[in-house]
């Protein structure tokens, strides 16, 4: 009776939870009906809601630009210029997707044309570099640098009679067309000046993060300053890469150079990589076709890992003190001059596979922003750790080496000899010829040993020592050692600084690269000694380049303090405006003004020169009173 009960409640209880199951079934697909519907016809007008809603995006940030703009136009440049980098790189796509074929056959007829161009091109630029450095002839020696790697690079040349010469004389161009842009042209040398100081105030948010981690001990140590710079540098690659933007930045810069100086596709866009990546992460682009790439290709890629330093590190160097602008534009004019400096090192002597390959995939990597800010952080884990042990290790050894030098040479009765004293005599001739005036050239000759046979960081190091003591106005020599170098002379070191070509490396690449291809280990230990060299010339290079360009800015202390038959009309004008922009004269002179109608103007002139006494207490020179005397005459 029991069990009969039993099944029949277990009966009914299946019959009810079915009936609500039907009822519930019945009820949600009516519901659902409509919702299907809807989904059904929004999947129908995919496009149609897409471009709606590009376009109420679109309209919405066109008045929040007009907005930023009308408010403050100063302070909406930054948005303004990656507007306009975000229309120009759309409206280059759209383009190249409708019109692509049409311009492509129309660039065909104009293979004549476009050598006639060039060769104007460059007789005008000759000409110009004539004139130029008639004014400044010390140019002439940075020129002469250029001329004496070259010529030694091809004589060293593993196939001098196989060298294409297309690729050489296109990326010596296309540097020097880079740095006449950035370091003489008044639009380029802004853009590039702004750019740098972005960069720095964004990485000034790293101290949000390490002073939260490590509180006060942020402040001088530089394993708390400036490592945690390459942590946060590393997660925005990461993003950056995520998004899909980095790869689109490299593919169009090698894109450039693939077309101008006809190198194959794989070795084009591992150094154009380079800008922004690591001697290691570059060949991860390209990491499938490795495996059959020739000699010269697998040297070229090396070559640009050691001639440019990672946008991570670039960070690190930027804390130090060191010109972020001249460090990005250096990153920037190498890559040209890397491939071609490396195809006349070691020629090409194979056919390659990807001479006239377009399309080399580029893999995006994360599955989200989060895991890519996570991944872009602990990848950099190990990056960090080598740089504090190699500094750590390094300078100890470099330690070690000066004492045993000292007291090896103490036993001749030379006492004071190091490894940097040793470096500025092997390398002054390199350092003179890139332009560096003979008493600086054994300050530089240091800094380039220094980074050739330790590391770029402790290079670097000296060479903001160097700057920091240049801006606190020490003796320029105490003693018999010299304090500082001028502007010219930084700005120079900076270049030639700038790579990781040094004998640490050689382990790093090759361990890097044989990672990621083994069948080719024996090639890429052959070449890479040869790599290192040829990096190390693209740095020179890149410094003679600079030395040919830059013009140091004008010292208006000299000029002031010196002859008034020793300074120029325009130098007198131009130390005469900035004197005024740097000092608050304005509201004094106005009230000189208001009195001028009385006392007349030369006591103008001289209530005036009274004022500058505060800021010049030693006196007022002729060219101030000169400044002083022509701006109060010019507001009359």
């Amino acid at each position: 009776m029991i069990l009969v009960t039993q099944k029949y409640c277990s009966e009914r209880l299946f019959l009810t939870l079915l009936l609500i199951f039907d009822f519930f079934f019945l009820y949600f697909s009516k519901v659902s009906g409509p919702i299907n519907a809807t989904e059904n016809y929004i999947k129908a007008h995919s496009k149609l809601f897409k471009y709606i809603v590009l376009g109420v995006l679109g309209a919405g940030y066109v008045a929040y630009f007009i907005a930023a703009c009308v408010l403050d136009f100063k302070r909406a440049t930054a948005l303004v210029v990656l507007t306009c980098l975000a229309v120009a790189a759309v409206s280059l796509e759209l383009l190249k997707k409708y019109k692509g074929k049409s311009i492509s056959l129309m660039m065909c007829g104009f293979n004549v044309f476009s050598r006639v161009f060039i060769l104007v091109v460059v007789v005008l630029l000759v000409v110009w570099l004539a004139i130029d450095t008639s004014k400044r002839p010390t140019q002439l020696i940075s020129f002469g640098g250029v001329c004496m790697f070259i010529v030694l690079i091809f004589l060293f040349s593993a196939h001098r009679t196989m060298v294409s010469w297309r690729p050489v004389f296109w990326g010596l161009g296309i540097q020097f067309c880079l740095g006449l842009f950035i370091i003489r042209t008044e639009p380029g040398f802004i853009a590039f000046d702004w750019l740098g100081k972005q960069v720095q105030i964004f990485l000034d948010y790293t101290k949000e993060g390490s002073s939260f981690v490590f509180g006060d001990l942020i402040g001088n140590i530089f394993a708390f300053q400036a490592l945690p710079i390459v942590i946060f540098f590393s997660s925005v690659m990461s993003v950056l890469y995520y998004l899909g933007i980095m790869q689109w930045l490299i593919l169009k810069i090698s894109w450039v150079m693939q077309i101008t100086m006809g190198t194959s596709s794989t070795e084009t866009l591992s150094v154009a990589g380079n800008i922004f990546v690591g001697q290691t992460e570059a060949p991860l682009l390209i990491r499938p076709y490795l495996k059959d790439m020739t000699k010269s290709e697998i040297h070229a890629v090396m070559t640009g890992g050691f001639a440019t330093i990672a946008g991570s590190v670039m960070g690190a160097f930027i804390s130090f003190g060191i010109d972020a602008s001249s460090l990005i534009s250096a990153s920037v004019m190498a890559a040209p001059c890397a491939l071609a400096i490396s195809k006349l090192s070691y020629p090409e002597t194979e056919e390659s596979c990807f001479k006239s390959k377009q399309n080399i995939k580029v893999a995006s990597g994360c599955q989200n922003i989060l895991e890519a800010v996570s991944s872009g952080a602990s990848a950099s884990i190990g990056l960090v750790a080598n740089i504090a042990a190699n500094l750590i290790a390094f300078l100890a050894i470099l330690g070690f080496i000066n004492s045993a030098l000292k007291w090896l040479g103490g036993m001749v009765g030379y006492p004071d000899v190091t490894f940097q004293l040793i470096c500025s005599y092997v390398f002054m001739p390199v350092a003179f010829m890139m332009g560096v005036t003979y008493d600086e050239s054994f300050v530089v000759a240091k800094l380039i040993g220094t980074k050739l046979f330790l590391n770029e960081f402790v290079a670097y190091e000296e060479l903001s020592k160097l700057k920091q003591n240049r801006l606190d106005g020490l003796a320029e020599v105490i003693g018999d050692e010299r304090q500082w170098i001028s502007v010219r002379s930084e700005i120079i070191t900076t270049y030639a600084l700038c790579g990781f070509a040094n004998f640490s490396s050689l382990g790093i690449v090759i361990g890097g690269l044989s990672s990621i291809c083994p069948p080719r280990r024996n090639d890429i230990s052959s070449l890479v000694f040869r790599a290192m060299i040829t990096g190390t010339c693209v740095s020179l290079v890149n410094a003679c380049i600079a030395g040919i360009l830059f013009v140091p800015p004008l010292d208006c202390v000299e000029v002031f303090n010196g002859s008034p038959f020793n300074a120029t009309l325009s130098n007198v004008a131009e130390c005469c405006q900035e004197l005024f922009q740097r000092y608050a004269f304005t509201l004094s002179l106005k009230r000189s003004l208001q009195v001028a109608k009385l006392i007349g103007r030369n006591q103008i002139c001289t209530q005036a020169i009274n004022q500058v006494l505060v800021f010049f207490p030693t006196g007022a020179h002729l060219h101030t009173s000169l400044c002083i005397c022509v701006f109060v005459s010019h507001l009359l």
